[in-house]
């Protein structure tokens, strides 16, 4: 395997990163995660775009512009022989003293790791997966702005542990006034009386790009869509629900806490869609 690390790329065993990087001690920096098919890297252009807002929120400067940051994606999944890839980015603030000042570090660390991408289980399509509401809250958008992607993800691996140790799959958080938000990975979507629910963004919610482009393809599709503020009940009470991320694109769920849900037909029919957006936008016929 082959890592790119600031301006090359080098094997697994050379990508080191000092001990100092502020990532490392403090969480200090961003990422991106994509999905490349058929060699090409799905809604590529919006991820750069996301990064680089993450970037300007907390003041980090990225070390490429676009162009620069295309050119090292595909040099890494060259290098790597891969085709159809999971593709993790990430930008640190860099080495630097320990302290807490971001003007301690002087260069940003650059880093794209590509993985040849393994298809979720053909199951969890057909039957769905098993969530459940998280005891840990969403971190107050007030203190933490969702919109940037951080490396500070403590929140979510509690809500993750969470989720392993009740036999769930994915876990979803609420925030502090107790209103639905997203997965640890993921955004929730769930169908009430023929329309798709979502959170809105207000609730503390990182814009997904697939939860996006759900979004239009169900308004083309001319299904209703609310996007606001849901309690859990709203969720307990839907008649089917899905989760959404770059990598599993529409998931079913089968089952939030104690509450079952079939595999509908809007879920399905949204997933289809999502489908052919991919083939459309990859050039496949």
């Amino acid at each position: 395997m082959f890592v790119y690390l600031n301006n090359r790329v080098v094997p697994e065993l050379d990508a080191r990163v000092s001990v100092f990087d502020h990532g490392f001690l403090y969480g200090d920096g961003i990422y991106e995660t994509m999905r490349s098919y058929d060699s090409v890297v799905f809604m590529l252009d919006e991820h750069i775009r996301r990064l680089h807002r993450s970037a300007s929120l907390i003041g980090l400067r990225i070390p490429k512009n676009a162009a620069g940051i295309k050119a090292a994606i595909h040099e890494t999944l060259k290098a790597n022989s891969l085709k159809n890839a999971y593709i993790r980015l990430t930008v640190s603030r860099g080495p630097g003293p320990v302290g807490l000042d971001p003007e301690l570090c002087k260069k940003p660390t650059f880093v794209i790791i590509a993985n040849e991408f393994k298809e979720y289980p053909k199951a969890y399509y057909k039957n769905g997966i098993k969530l459940i509401i998280s005891g840990t809250k969403r971190n107050l958008k007030e203190a933490v702005n969702p919109q940037i992607k951080s490396l500070n993800f403590l929140n979510n691996i509690l809500a993750k542990a969470e989720a392993k140790e009740r036999g769930a799959y994915e876990a979803l958080m609420l925030n502090s006034m107790g209103y639905l938000t997203e997965g640890t990975i993921s955004n929730i979507f769930f169908i009430s009386n023929q329309i798709l629910c979502t959170p809105s963004t207000n609730c503390g919610i990182l814009d997904g790009i697939t939860r996006k482009i759900i979004l239009e393809l169900a308004v083309k599709n001319r299904i209703k869509i609310k996007e606001g503020r849901f309690r859990k009940e709203a969720l307990y009470n839907a008649s089917e629900a899905f989760i959404t991320n770059t990598t599993m694109e529409a998931m079913p769920v089968s089952r939030v806490d104690k509450n079952k849900y079939k595999v509908g037909t809007i879920t399905r029919l949204l997933h289809r869609e999502y489908k052919k957006e991919v083939n459309s936008n990859i050039g496949r016929t």
